[in-house]
């Protein structure tokens, strides 16, 4: 009698057959799941999130830059994207993507807690013929050394031989009309060569371009230099931005007029702070393992640190302005214009608004928002208790009681010049009020 050969993963991954398991649908997930499920495989999300499950299983979405539409449709594909809560039908997936967060602990240093989590909750149903990818941003050796070992001890087998591992770091760009997860080109490192080529294969069936590496270890350091390169850019802009203060120079003007520039020079602009998942977070990463080494990264611990105290730096700009008007903070009414970390999107990951809030507080100010992609703040990792309680106030209400107005969010749907016009003081960080024709003498920039 003829025996049929099993199909490899491989085969499955070109058949479009291969389930692919998508471990966290946060930010980076859940645009990854429908991405898959859009080009044919069928997914299965896994989240801790009952909120997440529910909504996915309505057809509705939880983030404001994917339609509920798109998810909706993802349910009823042929080959149906679902969710779930149960970690034991990882065993029915061909490819274990693991997309968690990443923070920093109090001390600044990596929080291993997620990933961790993560590679307990699927190692005991991991079996032979499997991929396992890591796409969370962290440290140079963190799928070797933490993912790895975790898996092979709770599922007894061994990386390269019974299971394939990969390293693939996410790059999303929430809210960016210009490039989605299909389109950003996806680097690709594995624990083996045949890793590497097994989860070449699987994005390239999904996404436009793919980029293998070596190792792991050169794709967790490419999504840190990536990030990087951007925090050290925004820390020399920021850096720039005070002392452009102190010499009375727009330095706006001067980055925009240095932009002209064809080759050469890429512009960066200045800010409150720095938000999103990944650039306040990643140098950070790096410098702690560096240790490992001796080596201190004295050129990017100097850049984080120039962009973590720039909320310090927007409250003793709004101090300066107050004390102008003869008022003092303690006791004064904040109003902080935007919550998200950038303009038209709802993610308050590292948003330096949230730092901000905290800051005006402590210095005796009474301090209200307005967001209209954030109506109701939301529970992050980090957060004081009294936050959970805060919706954001109407526009011309918090403008109208506000003894100074925070832009600290340039978000497109605000009307700056009526903004400008109904405010006793605006202290802008963002240069959303360039085009103001009049009333410029209740800005000041920070």
């Amino acid at each position: 009698m003829l025996q049929v050969k099993e199909p490899t993963l491989l085969d499955k991954i070109l058949a479009r057959e291969a389930v692919v398991g998508i471990c966290g649908l946060g930010y980076v997930g859940l645009p990854l799941a429908l991405t898959f499920g859009e080009k044919g495989f069928p997914v299965i999300g896994f989240d801790i999130d009952r909120r997440k499950i529910e909504a996915i299983e309505k057809g509705e979405s939880y983030i404001k830059h994917i339609a509920s539409d798109r998810i909706a449709r993802a349910t009823r594909l042929e080959k149906p994207f679902s969710a779930t809560m149960d970690f034991r039908k990882a065993s029915q997936a061909d490819a274990l993507i693991m997309c968690v967060p990443t923070p920093l602990n109090a001390n600044r240093e990596p929080d291993m807690t997620y990933i961790e989590n993560t590679a307990k909750a699927i190692g005991p149903y991991v079996r032979p013929g499997q991929i396992v990818i890591l796409e969370s941003s962290t440290y140079p050796g963190t799928t070797e050394e933490v993912v790895k070992p975790i898996v092979e001890k709770l599922s007894g087998l061994r990386a390269g031989i019974d299971f394939f591992l990969a390293f693939s770091p996410e790059r999303e760009d929430p809210g960016n009309p210009n490039f989605n997860t299909a389109t950003i080109p996806k680097v690709v490192g594995g624990y083996t060569k045949q890793c590497t080529e097994i989860a070449t294969a699987l994005y390239s069936a999904s996404i436009t371009k793919v980029v293998p590496v070596r190792g792991t270890r050169e794709a967790e350091l490419t999504k840190l230099l990536e990030n990087i390169f951007r925090c050290v850019n925004i820390a020399l802009v920021n850096e720039l931005k005070l002392l452009c203060e102190r010499m009375n120079i727009d330095v706006w003007e001067v980055i925009n007029a240095a932009a002209t520039k064809p080759f050469g020079f890429m512009p960066f602009y200045p800010g409150p702070g720095l938000g999103g998942h990944c650039i306040p977070i990643d140098p950070f990463y790096l410098t702690w393992k560096a240790r490992e080494f001796e080596f201190n990264t004295r050129f990017i611990e100097l850049a984080g640190e120039i962009n973590w105290q720039m909320p310090h730096h927007v409250v003793e700009r709004t101090m300066d302005a107050l004390n102008e008007q003869g008022k003092a903070l303690k006791g004064s009414r904040v109003l902080i214009l935007g919550l998200a970390y950038k303009k038209n999107i709802d993610d308050l990951r590292e948003s330096p608004s949230i730092r901000l809030i905290e800051l005006f507080r402590e210095k005796g100010a009474s301090v209200q928002y307005h967001d209209p992609y954030c109506p109701k703040m939301k529970e992050m990792r980090h957060q004081p208790k009294y936050m959970l309680e805060m919706e954001s106030v109407p526009l011309e209400q918090g403008v109208a009681e506000a003894d100074v107005v925070v832009i600290a969010t340039d978000h497109d749907s605000i009307d700056y010049q009526k903004l400008v016009r109904d405010a006793k003081l605006v202290i802008d960080t963002r240069n959303a009020t360039k085009n103001v024709t009049f009333g410029k003498d209740k800005v000041r920039s920070a």
